[in-house]
């Protein structure tokens, strides 16, 4: 059907508001649940499936709220609105803190619809937030409801909504099979070098229970760089819609590259950070904060780029060591958790320090084994460059197209 000029609606007559709360962090047990707890960190354009923190029913009665599938949520409070207005909506029952909003739609409101139609207007309603405390923005619940949005009958918005989900489909089955390729190399490497079944196990010896040829070495002996960046003049606001790729933490996770949040600084700024410019087959490493640890390759589909001051470049020198390997040794679950007892060790915030992240040991295999293990992981991490390539332009394309679905002026 082909509309022109959609009745518009105020979000306040399309949903009811429901604010969300942080359980007590002096009750422990709250944080051993199985339902997700989300925080700014979590909202991207995405579908919410799970978080790292979980929590449990009674700490959701306590200091959050439960919604269920198909919950429309935004950020209404954060750091974050300086850049972008998050949205996102859940696939399954979870919690959500303070800085989010709920929306429990109307009978006569689509939650897929009302998700597309706020992500298509997402550039306005940043543009609402007012400055709150400490260099935070905030969104006024009164504001919010007044913002007006297209909206059709029922059965046009869920046509909508069939037409936009095919390419969330494909970008999630992207996902999957990312996810799996990940999984396959942390299960490799497991399998070869922590339970010690790799290919010729049988005919190898064990010299204290380490396979003869097998050493230990300091990330500083096998590598030509250790070295992290810096943020540029001006801060965010410095930042650029497009030009040299800016890598900060909240795009490094374990074994992992998330494209949100994503900075870009001009060449004059790239220039100034020439010491730190990321090259195919680095290993990125979270230094600070919350986040720290967590590590993956740099992506090649960004490059040239450069890192921040929090994220530190390991380059692994290929005459010593297989990158593939270096990333999967320090990702493996008893280096992580070694890593970030020395981490934790810091007097007023989580930090790794150049000398500390040097002199961290991993063991190496014998070069063979080592150098099968690297093409493996390596072709990979391959697919998935492809897959997120193949998913940057479903995005894409699907923005491009939002605009003229939610206009009313496009037929479906």
């Amino acid at each position: 059907m082909k509309r022109k000029g959609w009745p518009l609606r105020s979000l306040g007559r399309c949903a009811k508001f429901r604010s969300g709360g942080t359980p007590s962090k002096s009750r422990p047990e709250f944080w051993d649940g199985d339902i997700p707890w989300v925080s700014s960190g979590e909202m991207t354009e995405s579908r919410i499936h799970d978080t790292a923190l979980r929590i449990t029913a009674e700490a959701a009665e306590d200091g959050s709220r439960l919604v269920p599938a198909n919950t429309v949520l935004a950020v209404v409070r954060g750091m974050s609105l300086a850049k972008e207005f998050r949205i996102s909506i859940t696939k399954r029952e979870v919690a959500f803190n303070q800085d989010l909003k709920a929306f429990d739609c109307e009978p006569d409101v689509d939650p897929e619809f009302l998700f597309y139609a706020l992500f298509a207007r997402r550039e306005h309603i940043r543009e609402l937030a007012t400055e709150a405390s400490h260099g935070t923005k905030k969104l006024e619940t009164h504001t919010l409801a007044a913002v007006e949005l297209p909206m059709p009958k029922l059965a046009i918005q869920k046509r909508v909504v069939e037409v936009a989900t095919a390419y969330d489909d494909l970008m999630e089955n992207n996902r999957r099979r990312m996810a799996l390729l990940e999984e396959s190399a942390r299960l490799l490497y497991r399998e070869w070098f922590v339970h010690l079944r790799f290919p010729g196990h049988e005919h190898t010896r064990l010299i204290n229970g380490v396979p003869q040829g097998w050493r230990k070495v300091t990330l500083g002996s096998i590598t030509t760089k250790i070295g992290s960046g810096a943020t540029p003049r001006g801060g965010d606001a410095a930042y650029q819609s497009e030009g040299i790729t800016l890598i900060r933490s909240l795009n490094v996770y374990d074994d992992r590259f998330d494209d949100d949040g994503l900075a870009f600084i001009s060449d004059e700024q790239a220039a100034a950070l020439a010491n730190v410019s990321v090259e195919a087959k680095d290993i990125l490493l979270n230094i600070t904060g919350a986040s720290v640890c967590r590590c993956c390759m740099a992506p090649e589909r960004y490059l040239p780029a450069r890192v921040n001051q929090h994220v530190m470049i390991i380059r692994a020198d290929p005459t010593k060591a297989d990158p593939f390997l270096v990333h999967a040794a320090i990702n493996s679950d008893e280096r992580k958790r070694q890593l970030l007892s020395y981490a934790q060790k810091g007097s007023t915030r989580e930090a790794l320090t150049k000398e500390t992240v040097s002199n961290f040991e991993i063991t190496l295999p014998t070069d063979n084994l080592m150098r099968r293990f690297g093409e493996i992981a390596a072709d990979a991490f391959r697919q998935r460059e492809l897959l997120a390539q193949q998913t940057q332009k479903l995005r894409t394309a699907r923005d491009l197209l939002l605009p003229r679905l939610m206009s009313g002026e496009m037929e479906v």
